[in-house]
């Protein structure tokens, strides 16, 4: 099977969010440039990614929007579901279970782990907490592929271990830790902290700049 860029795959995500935004307005047809105009992207990216699926417009027309939604969901998304599990239950941890809780119905956070024994054998947020020590016998059993690492930075790499070893083949990792990680096992890390200095530096960047041709 063909491997598909993970950047291709992140734009595929994107056109499928707004896809479905665009259907709920009722409008039938979009062509590439109106898309890629709602998707902050060129009308050519949106056509060389959508090839990747084998799906063309129209150029009358355009796209139907619920076919290429359809088609893009069949793509990204498991026919079955698949599993996830969930590494540290704090701020960070119980934001992430309400959030994803009815959002991907084919994609669930089916157990979340824990070193504080205060929230062993609980369910918070709709997900039962265990002992991180017995993650990989309940990793095995739920038969899941997704692991989230919402831990301290001295934890991730150990939580990082426990979830390959249990077979874990994909790793969302919000802890600034990089992680060691065998190849076939893919690891998308989210900085919060450094996505939030970068804001906040071109935010006084505009300030200045604001500033600066009001003096002129």
């Amino acid at each position: 099977m063909k491997t598909v860029p993970h950047r291709t795959v992140g734009r595929l995500t994107l056109y499928w969010r707004t896809l479905r935004d665009i259907a709920r307005e009722d409008q039938s047809h979009i062509y590439s440039h109106f898309l890629a105009s709602r998707c902050g992207v060129t009308a050519a990216q949106v056509r060389r990614d959508l090839m990747v699926l084998g799906y063309t417009g129209t150029p009358a027309r355009g796209y139907d929007v619920r076919k290429l939604k359809d088609h893009i969901e069949a793509f990204l998304f498991p026919a079955e579901e698949q599993k996830a599990v969930l590494a540290g239950v704090g701020n960070i941890g119980r934001a992430l279970l309400k959030f994803f809780t009815a959002r991907r119905p084919a994609l669930r956070i089916a157990a979340s782990f824990e070193t504080n024994p205060d929230k062993f054998n609980r369910v918070i947020q709709g997900c039962p907490c265990h002992s991180i020590e017995k993650a990989e016998g309940i990793i095995r059993d739920l038969g899941a592929t997704v692991g989230i690492i919402a831990v301290p930075d001295e934890e991730a790499q150990f939580v990082a271990d426990v979830f390959v070893a249990s077979g874990i083949r994909g790793i969302l990792n919000f802890a600034r830790a990089p992680l060691s990680v065998p190849p076939d096992v893919y690891v998308e890390d989210i900085d919060l902290a450094m996505s939030m200095d970068k804001v906040a530096y071109f935010a006084r960047q505009s300030l200045k700049s604001d500033r600066s041709k009001a003096v002129h």
